[in-house]
């Protein structure tokens, strides 16, 4: 399932209402750390990855004391930064994507698709305001796709269409390592 919303206190809500006990988090744009707190208060048997790319975010990520979190500083658009991921697990049960809230539609969703192609989790949730608004301005009349986990189905594993050249990675070439 996914989830797409703008208001911070309903992103939260559903992302703590979704996880479950032992399950790992992955979380783009963890910013200062209130969302990774708030997971790691409620679920303790979780397993927390969170990324960041800002000097604020490092300063008050190193703050956060807990064996299963994990830190990770980095541009969630790059080929080093998934694989840095991928490396540490290899599937999650839930991504949580915020990278600036109401920027940049299309660079969420690409980040969104690759890490959901790549990471394959049980749901996802998505923090944003451009695409919260195309979301509710479509008007379906055919071709209403419909993806029941976390990241999108109709694409099977295709991985990545040529025309989105600037992500250097795709599912299949994770499993050729």
């Amino acid at each position: 399932m996914i989830k797409l919303s703008y208001n911070i206190d309903i992103y939260r809500k559903q992302l703590l209402d979704i996880i479950q006990l032992g399950d790992t988090i992955i979380e783009l744009g963890a910013h200062i750390g209130n969302t990774s707190k708030l997971i790691l208060e409620k679920y303790d048997d979780c397993t927390l990855i969170s990324l960041d790319n800002s000097q604020e975010a490092i300063e008050q990520m190193a703050k956060i004391s807990n064996t299963n979190f994990t830190f990770i500083p980095g541009d969630v658009r790059l080929h080093d930064i998934i694989l840095e991921v991928y490396k540490i697990t290899k599937k999650c049960d839930v991504l949580s994507v915020d990278l600036g809230g109401g920027y940049h539609p299309d660079t969420v969703f690409k980040v969104f698709y690759i890490w959901a192609s790549t990471f394959k989790p049980k749901h996802t949730l998505i923090r944003n305001k451009g695409l919260l608004d195309f979301s509710n301005s479509i008007d379906f009349d055919e071709d209403n796709f419909k993806s029941e986990n976390g990241y999108l189905s109709s694409y099977g594993g295709e991985g990545i269409p040529p025309q989105i050249k600037e992500f250097d990675l795709w599912t299949n070439s994770l499993k050729n390592k």
